[in-house]
């Protein structure tokens, strides 16, 4: 029988090998990579698709909402199982819209995540009891009322690179050499972000990333 293949996905090293640990006991899964942020895990998931990437969100360099959309894009019989600690509404709409059809919480993802690898294997759907609940609550509410929901608007796969990059600290100059771009267009990039999100300055669009999960509080190096 041929073993699921997992990506796994997380900038703590820690974690990588508490995962490795879990799923090795398993005769049906093997681990055949590992990554320590999205740009990292977009490269090895395109060399050597795998069958289940299990994503982290905040991460440096490229979180896993992009990483999610650009793999997906890129190998899209791949599926997409996120873990992490964040599990607001929003962060949920966003992994889900960029096409993971899997959620759970770190915190009570023990239990869940072999299943939940399985699961997103053959196709189905899997989330963290406590979102899932939370998902039909706001759908049935949404039905009740006849509410639609409005989308806010949405940042380019380069936009959100950039503002990433942004919230991390890094300078017009580093962005155009971290994303291998002109300086004359990271700043047409950036002028684009701020335009969309109506925030004109480095501290706000910090806090943006930040609330979003896009990168995590102790990350950005702005003084």
């Amino acid at each position: 029988m041929k073993k699921i293949g997992v990506l796994l996905v997380d900038d703590h090293a820690v974690v990588r090998q508490g995962l490795c640990a879990l799923l090795a006991a398993e005769g049906d899964i093997e681990v055949v990579g590992e990554a320590e942020n999205g740009r990292q895990a977009v490269i090895l998931a395109q060399k050597h698709p795998p069958d289940v990437v299990v994503m982290d969100v905040a991460m440096p360099l490229m979180n896993g909402l992009e990483a999610t959309r650009q793999i997906l894009k890129s190998v899209p019989t791949t599926k997409v199982l996120v873990l992490t600690s964040y599990g607001d509404d929003e962060c949920v709409d966003q992994l889900v819209e960029a096409g993971a059809i899997g959620f759970l919480i770190k915190q009570t993802a023990a239990n869940d995540l072999l299943k939940g690898i399985r699961e997103v294997h053959n196709g189905n759907s899997f989330f963290s009891p406590p979102i899932a609940k939370r998902l039909r609550d706001r759908h049935r509410q949404a039905f009740d009322s006849g509410q639609v929901g409005r989308k806010t608007s949405e940042l380019t796969s380069r936009e959100a690179e950039v503002l990433q990059l942004i919230a991390e600290g890094f300078s017009n100059k580093q962005i155009a050499g971290e994303l291998t771009i002109s300086i004359k267009t990271v700043e047409k990039h950036r002028q684009q972000v701020m335009n969309k999100l109506n925030l004109h300055d480095v501290a706000s669009l910090t806090r943006y990333a930040i609330s979003k999960g896009m990168v995590e509080r102790s990350v950005p190096k702005i003084a």
